[in-house]
């Protein structure tokens, strides 16, 4: 590193900024929010950092969302940013990141429904109008369990599947990656 500042600073006449500089392979470098992966043909990713910042963005907007409309909060404050991101990592070539977040923002807004509806009872009365069976109902409303263990429950995956979130205007992280890479 110190032969390489030298010959940047003093042949090159360029200034070195030293937090930002390092030795070290690639896949353990980022740029731009970019990252490469560790096999012999490496490919484009998104960093791990940039996920991390993603999901916090993403959870700031979701504690921002709750009590209100499902569909129109969807639409005017979380589509913005999914579209942004999902724009911004257009040439990530590593698309299984998108897909874990596509399950992770899914199972947080089932997360929302969950706690919007608060009592037992109402769970139990809105899981039967969304068609899950009269015991499998009674059992997951009253199980005493938090919410973010129900969002993820296969009663929550069957009352409100993709396809309910597609409805409301969703936008799937991974189908508009797939849409913008066919563009291209």
């Amino acid at each position: 590193m110190g032969s390489l500042i030298r010959f940047l600073e003093d042949r090159l006449k360029l200034r070195v900024n030293q937090a930002k500089s390092a030795v070290a392979r690639p896949w353990k470098r980022v740029f731009l929010g970019y990252s490469v992966t560790v096999h012999k043909e490496s490919r484009m990713k998104v960093a791990s950092q940039a996920v991390k910042w993603f999901k916090n963005n993403v959870k700031e907007r979701i504690r921002q969302g709750r009590g209100r409309n499902m569909g129109r909060f969807i639409r005017e404050d979380l589509n913005p940013l999914l579209q942004g991101w999902v724009h911004y990592f257009r040439l990530a070539e590593v698309r299984g990141v998108f897909e874990e977040l596509d399950g992770w923002i899914r199972r947080k807004l089932r997360c929302i429904v969950w706690r919007q509806w608060k009592r037992s009872r109402t769970r139990y009365r809105k899981l039967l109008g969304r068609n899950i069976e009269e015991e499998r109902s009674r059992l997951s409303s009253f199980n005493g369990r938090g919410a973010w263990w129900n969002s993820g429950a296969s009663h929550m995956n069957e009352a409100f599947p993709k396809k309910y979130f597609d409805q409301c205007g969703l936008v799937c992280l991974l189908d508009e990656l797939l849409r913008l890479q066919a563009v291209s």
